[in-house]
C-alpha cells in the first residue's frame, strides 16, 4: 500500500450517503397482514384476537402501529396493566380475555377504526417523516428538560439564585465532573444534583450509572449528591435501577427522587439549607 498524506477535501469528496433498505421480512409481513383487514365503521375484540391468533408477534407489532407506540412504550404499558406474569404469547394464551381487555383499554379499537377509515393526503407522508425523525428527538429533549426544570424550580424556591445549572463542578483534589445542578456554585458545591428522564430503554439508561459514578468519584466527601429521575421504562431495566439504589444504600447517593416525591424533595432541600448553611 502506498503511504501518502490525505487531505480533508480528498476525504470529504469521497463521502457518499449510506442508504439502506428499511423494510425487513417482519415489516413486509406486517404490511401484508394490515392490508387484509376489512374496512368497517367499528371494530371488536374479535378483530384484535384475529390479529394476535394468526401470529402473535406480528399482531402486537400491528397493534403498536395503530397506537403509534414505540416497542419500549408498548411493553411498559402492557407490563403496567397486566402486572406479573409476562407480556408475551404465553401470557396471551393463558389469559386471552384479560390480555384483550388491556389492549381495548389502550383504545386499540378506536385507533383501528380511526386509522383504517382515514382518508390520507400527500402532506401526511411528510408529517410522518417529521414526527419519526425530528419529532422523536424533540420529545426526548423536552422530556429531559422538563424534569430538569422540575428540579431547578424546587432548588430555586429554597436557595434563591445560589445555584448553577448544567455545569462542571470542582471536587476533591481538583477532580471535576458534570452535573445538572450545583449549590451554591460549581467552585465548591455543597449539594450536587443529577437529573435524568427516560421513556425508552437502551444504553443511555446504563450510561447514567457511569455519570453518577463520575460524580461520586469527583465530589468531596462532605458534598451531598441527590438524584432525580423518572420514566416508566425503568421497570424494564430493573437491574440498572438496582445498581443506583445500591449506591444510595451505600451512602454514595444521599437520596433518589421522582416527580411524585416532590414534597419529600422540597422538605429535604429545606433541611439541607439549614444544615449546610447556604
Amino acid at each position: 500500500m502506498q503511504i501518502k498524506d490525505q487531505t480533508l477535501d480528498e476525504v470529504v469528496e469521497g463521502l457518499s450517503p449510506l442508504t439502506v433498505e428499511w423494510m425487513d421480512d417482519t415489516a413486509a409481513e406486517a404490511i401484508a397482514a394490515l392490508t387484509t383487514l376489512p374496512k368497517k365503521d367499528a371494530y371488536s375484540r374479535d378483530d384484535i384476537a384475529a390479529l394476535l391468533d394468526d401470529d402473535f408477534e406480528r399482531g402486537i407489532l400491528c397493534a403498536r402501529l395503530f397506537l403509534a407506540m414505540s416497542k419500549d412504550t408498548m411493553e411498559t404499558e402492557l407490563r403496567r396493566e397486566l402486572g406479573e406474569g409476562g407480556i408475551g404469547v404465553k401470557r396471551y394464551k393463558a389469559d386471552k380475555d384479560g390480555y384483550l381487555a388491556v389492549l381495548e383499554g389502550l383504545l386499540l379499537l378506536e385507533a383501528m377504526a380511526t386509522t383504517i377509515n382515514y382518508e390520507p393526503v400527500w402532506s401526511d407522508i411528510l408529517v410522518e417523516r417529521l414526527r419519526s425523525g425530528r419529532g422523536s428527538a424533540i420529545q426526548g429533549q423536552k422530556r429531559g428538560r422538563g424534569l430538569e426544570d422540575f428540579a431547578e424550580a424546587l432548588v430555586k424556591e429554597v436557595f434563591g439564585d445560589a445555584y448553577e445549572t448544567r455545569c462542571t463542578f470542582t471536587g476533591a483534589d481538583g477532580k471535576t465532573a458534570k452535573c445538572d445542578v450545583a449549590v451554591p456554585d460549581r467552585g465548591r458545591p455543597r449539594i450536587v444534583i443529577e437529573v435524568k428522564a427516560y421513556n425508552a430503554t437502551g444504553s443511555k439508561m446504563t450510561d447514567i450509572i457511569g455519570d453518577l459514578d463520575a460524580i461520586i468519584d469527583a465530589k468531596r466527601h462532605d458534598t451531598i449528591l441527590l438524584f432525580v429521575t423518572d420514566g416508566m421504562t425503568w421497570k424494564a431495566r430493573i437491574s440498572d435501577l438496582k445498581k443506583i439504589i445500591e449506591r444510595q444504600n451505600q451512602g454514595k447517593i444521599a437520596r433518589i427522587y421522582t416527580t411524585k416525591m416532590r414534597e419529600a424533595f422540597l422538605d429535604d432541600l429545606r433541611s439541607l439549607k439549614s444544615s449546610v448553611r447556604i
